[in-house]
């Protein structure tokens, strides 16, 4: 599987799901039960070298800003949210976080920013398909820290000024 097929599964599942993260974890099993196991793991090497790729500081300030607060799990999840918010807005993202206030249509609390199920998809599909645990995907484990230079991502005053366009539409209450 190439780079492109998996965004395009990401992307026909987000829109089928409506973009409700639940929805688009179990249609996106539904979707990888119809490939070979092999193609399953190679899905979940695209999703876990982007999820690797997102454990930055830079990432985990915009996500706090727009949960309200991001805690090690809430990151975690959150990353998963946003691969599954495509390809455009995952590397726009990673380019620069603060423009996700470009990015993003609308973000609400309740519903984005959580996509937990979406990592497991890839091995709920395998496990349906083989009856086996999928196995080791021979990528690099995650940093031990983030990338980039640790900042407070607790820091109101901190968020507002290293994220001004996302902190104005989404952080401000």
């Amino acid at each position: 599987m190439d780079e492109t097929e998996f965004w395009e599964i990401v992307d026909s599942t987000r829109e089928a799901a409506d973009g409700d993260p639940e929805d688009h974890a179990d249609l996106l099993v539904e979707r990888l039960v119809r490939l070979d196991p092999d193609s399953v793991l190679d899905f979940a090497r695209h999703f876990e070298a982007r999820y690797n790729r997102a454990y930055r500081w830079d990432l985990w300030g915009a996500a706090a800003v727009l949960l309200g607060r991001a805690g090690d799990d809430a990151f975690d999840y959150f990353r998963c949210w946003l691969i599954g918010q495509g390809r455009e807005v995952f590397e726009g993202a990673v380019q620069d976080p603060d423009g996700l206030a470009d990015l993003l249509d609308d973000f609400d609390e309740e519903l984005d920013g959580d996509g937990e199920e979406l990592g497991y998809a890839a091995d709920e599909a395998y496990e349906q398909l083989t009856g086996a645990v999928a196995p080791d995907l021979g990528l690099p484990p995650q940093a031990a820290k983030p990338a980039g230079t640790p900042f407070d991502v607790e820091d109101d005053a901190v968020l507002a000024d290293r994220f001004p366009a996302l902190w104005d539409r989404f952080g401000a209450d």
